[in-house]
């Protein structure tokens, strides 16, 4: 019997041994009520009842009885980490708790001797960084950048001995840089940058470091001279720009050094004594900037820094010296010698720097013409205030559109620029002349005109009947034509009235409208021009009564209309046809808040209109409809089908779309591009730069227009909160083939509500679309039976065959690898689970690479992991390493 007892008791030890660590007092006790302090009570991300080793961002020991190695980076936590919770993990040896919104440390953090790795980096953490850091006797990366700190960085640093990253950059930090740092001699990284620091280095502060590689201290009011150096015999990247360091730069060029930037001093002498040794070669340099100081003398010298791709040397004292020969800098990007004093002409050579993307030569003495530039990759250019003469290369002038920022002022140049527009000549032209048109000489006409008078005015009477004979062929057809055309759009109509929303909100005179009393009494609120006395009456009118011959769509919210308001305004009117639980208070403060929302690619709310128990809303209208109907459909009542494939549209000058007639619109990868990079931006927008943030919650094809300019805009923002709560179960239900997972077969801690990862799963499948030109459901997919577009593109994706995908109307107009590297970040959007779709706004490393803004150029120290994530081509999303490790399956 005694022994029966003992082995269920074995059996029962055994069975609930994985249930042990959440015992009380147990690392897994700890952290889980750290995570539901902190905002995270449901189980989206951690599955409370499992193993805490299994949870994500965990890790433990072998024994998994505690934690080693903790990352909840980016997960939305925020307020004041409560006590006996993550300081309670004393086996604890790397933290990342960065990307959130904690505003306070616990004080029994500060007891967790062994932790080698602390981030805690963009949060809101305030107040004084504690003394008590000297307890992390093992720390080796300490990294609080990003927060608002403030006060002294304290001295006891100097207790981390073994400290060799140490980022306090952006932060309030003031005082001097205390004296304790020169104990941590095992500093690799050191970032004090955009603080308050000021006060001088101490003596022997090169010296302290000598493993140190990076080091910036800019953007602070630091003094000293380049004599504080002296010893960084291992440094290559020095930033101190923005600081009063004085002295000459003669010493400080010393060691291996890729990036150099003294901008922002007070730095003098002549750069031509700068002693290229055997402790450093030009040739090692990457980046230099030396701008905005007091250097002197000539810089001819720098010719030999054959691997130099940033060269900035504007606004200094240098002597009259003739320009760069650019025989050994064939690899320089972005080159600014703006106000160096140059003398002579633009060498011929620079038609040889096929990577430049920057050029600027502003402000100095150069004379004769603009020699034939390489335009490959050119993006700015700045030849303003010299004495350049001669024409502008006509190479140069069809680039001009595609770039960023140009500036020919102020010289004696001739051009012809019949496309470029009057406030691009009144900005970048002034003081050159425009010799278009070229002008005739009028004696040439008069005497051919005295010999052949007779000839001409037979022409002139045969060509007049020619014309009349044309003329009234094209009448003639106009009218068969213009039948042809309304039996089109009424069969649209109804085809649309067929397959119309869920709410077939069918209207007449005889319905709602007529319940409107005293319809000149309602005022139509207009934001822009409150001055403008609109009634409900000029919306009647605007739309016939609101009549379906004026209807555009019926969306989710209800349908839109199409109207001319007094004076010529074309506008887009939306009838929200649910009944809102605002009074009318309220609905028309979240309307007047909505319509201060602006962005480039949003549908701008214009204004609105409370008639009776309608919400009524104003919209710009979008002049080429939306991406649904380009792409799969054909606009209503616009064209008969055979002549929809006969129009194409061309890119002009500044960058906007104008028809010309060819093939169709999207038949280019780089439109489609732009299309989706648009609609990424709206959303980013809508999720990180409002506050609070905005959900759309029912992201689309048909919710993204196109307007004059072909410019996509994202509508329907905002509108679901004015309905209130009633609504909030219909919309999360969302359109066919664009509901996320969690919605459709919903599980035990699935959200109850959109969340910004659900307008990503919709931007995720509107870049399916874009890519393969097919319908999210009801639509062929190859080698596929009932299926959608999201399971089929997901498929090929895990196969590896990505091109299958790629629609033929599209192949050849781009690069095939920015395609499938489209359809990686498509899939990343459409990830099952919320968590693990990426946010629409990733951190700023992921920009684009050189599409920096160049006046405000500085080295920015990242570290290798996050540079390997930049995406020159895509820069809204990012791709990450797990689709060249093969692990795409764990998404």
């Amino acid at each position: 019997m005694a022994f029966g007892i003992l082995g269920s008791l074995l059996v029962l030890t055994l069975f609930f041994r994985p249930f042990v660590c959440q015992q009380p007092n147990s690392d897994g006790s700890f952290l889980s009520d750290f995570l539901r302090k902190m905002g995270l009570n449901s189980s989206e991300i951690y599955d409370f009842s499992a193993s805490f080793c299994s949870w994500p961002g965990v890790f433990c020991d072998a024994d998994e009885e505690n934690i080693v190695k903790f990352v909840a980076s980016g997960l939305g936590l925020s307020g004041i980490i409560p006590e006996t919770t993550i300081g309670k993990l004393t086996k604890l040896e790397l933290l990342d708790l960065s990307n959130n919104k904690i505003t306070d440390l616990p004080s029994d953090l500060w007891s967790l001797g062994s932790l080698k790795n602390l981030n805690i980096s963009f949060n809101q953490i305030s107040g004084s960084l504690s003394s008590n850091i000297g307890n992390f006797g093992q720390l080796e990366t300490l990294d609080v950048s990003g927060n608002n700190f403030s006060g002294r960085i304290p001295e006891a640093i100097s207790s981390l001995s073994s400290l060799q990253v140490l980022k306090l950059n952006q932060n309030g930090f003031e005082s001097g840089i205390p004296l304790g740092i020169l104990q941590c001699i095992s500093l690799v990284l050191i970032d004090l940058s955009q603080n308050k620091l000021n006060g001088s280095l101490h003596d022997g502060f090169g010296a302290s470091f000598p493993t140190l590689k990076h080091l910036n201290l800019a953007g602070n009011e630091i003094s000293g001279k380049e004599s504080d150096f002296s010893g960084l015999m291992s440094l290559t990247h020095l930033n101190i720009s923005g600081n009063f360091f004085k002295g000459s730069v003669v010493d400080l060029f010393e060691g291996p050094l890729e990036v150099v930037d003294l901008s922002r001093n007070q730095f003098q002498g002549h750069i031509s004594q700068v002693n290229f040794s055997s402790n450093f070669h030009l040739s090692h340099l990457a980046f230099l900037d030396l701008s905005e100081n007091q250097l002197s003398g000539e810089f001819s010298n720098l010719n030999e820094a054959q691997n130099l791709k940033h060269l900035n040397l504007a606004y200094n004292r240098f002597s009259e010296q003739e320009l760069l020969h650019f025989d050994m800098l064939s690899g320089i990007e972005y080159l600014n010698l703006s106000e160096t004093n140059l003398i002579g002409q633009i060498p011929e050579e620079v038609s040889l720097l096929s990577s430049l993307k920057t050029l600027d030569l502003s402000k100095n003495h150069i004379s004769s013409k603009i020699p034939l530039l390489s335009t490959q990759n050119l993006e700015v250019l700045d030849v303003s205030f010299n004495n350049l003469s001669g024409e502008i290369p006509l190479k140069l002038l069809e680039k001009l559109p595609l770039m960023q920022k140009f500036n020919f002022s102020y010289n004696n140049l001739t051009f012809c620029g019949t496309k470029i527009s009057p406030q691009t000549l009144s900005s970048a032209f002034i003081g050159s002349v425009n010799s278009c048109p070229i002008a005739a000489n009028p004696a040439f006409f008069n005497r051919k005109a005295q010999k052949h008078r007779g000839l001409k005015l037979a022409l002139a009477l045969t060509i007049s009947m020619v014309c009349l004979l044309v003329g009234l062929l094209f009448l003639a057809f106009g009218c068969r034509r213009k039948t042809r055309m309304w039996e089109v759009k009424q069969n649209s109509y109804k085809e649309e009235q067929a397959i119309s929303g869920p709410f077939s909100f069918q209207t007449d005179s005889t319905t709602w409208v007529a319940d409107v009393k005293q319809a000149n009494s309602v005022p139509v609120v207009i934001f822009e021009k409150p001055l403008l006395n609109f009634t409900f009456s000029d919306l009647l009118s605007a739309t016939s009564h609101f009549d379906r011959g004026t209807l555009l769509a019926e969306g989710r919210f209800g349908p839109v209309y199409r109207g001319f308001l007094p004076g010529g305004i074309h506008v887009a009117v939306k009838v929200l046809v649910h009944g809102s639980t605002m009074t009318d208070q309220e609905a028309a403060r979240e309307l007047e808040y909505l319509g201060r929302i602006k962005h480039p690619n949003l549908v701008p709310l214009t204004g609105y209109c409370l008639a009776g128990d309608q919400r009524i809303c104003i919209y710009d209208y979008m002049e080429n409809g939306n991406l649904q109907n380009l792409l799969h459909d054909l606009p209503l009542g616009v064209q008969a089908t055979e002549d929809w494939s006969t129009d194409t549209w061309e890119e002009d000058e500044n960058n906007s779309i104008q028809n010309v007639g060819s093939e169709g619109l999207l038949t280019t990868w780089r439109y489609r591009h732009k299309i989706a990079l648009g609609t990424a931006r709206a959303l980013a927008f809508l999720h990180h730069g409002c506050s609070p943030p905005i959900i759309h919650r029912d992201v689309k094809a048909s919710s993204v227009y196109l307007d004059l300019n072909f410019e996509p805009r994202l509508s329907d923002f905002g509108l679901a909160k004015i309905f209130g709560n009633g609504i909030e179960d219909e919309i999360a239900r969302g359109s066919p083939g664009y509901v996320p997972p969690e919605f459709l077969e919903p599980q035990i801690g699935s959200p109850k509500a959109p969340t910004p990862k659900s307008d990503v799963y919709g931007f995720g499948v509107i870049l399916f679309e874009l890519i393969t030109g097919k319908k999210p459901i009801e639509d062929d997919y190859p080698d596929e039976k009932e299926t959608n577009l999201v399971s089929w593109v997901r498929g090929l994706v895990r196969k590896n065959q990505c091109s299958r995908a790629i629609d033929p109307k599209i192949c050849g107009t781009g690069l095939e690898l920015q395609m499938v590297e489209a359809l990686k970040i498509g899939y990343l959007c459409t990830a099952d689970l919320p968590f693990k779709r990426p946010s629409m706004q990733q951190h700023r490393v992921f920009l684009p690479i050189g599409k920096t803004n160049p006046d405000s150029a500085r080295v920015q120290f990242q570290t290798v992991e996050s540079t390997k994530r930049m995406q020159s081509w895509f820069h809204f999303l990012w791709v990450p390493s797990c689709f060249s490790s093969g692990r795409i399956g764990d998404i």
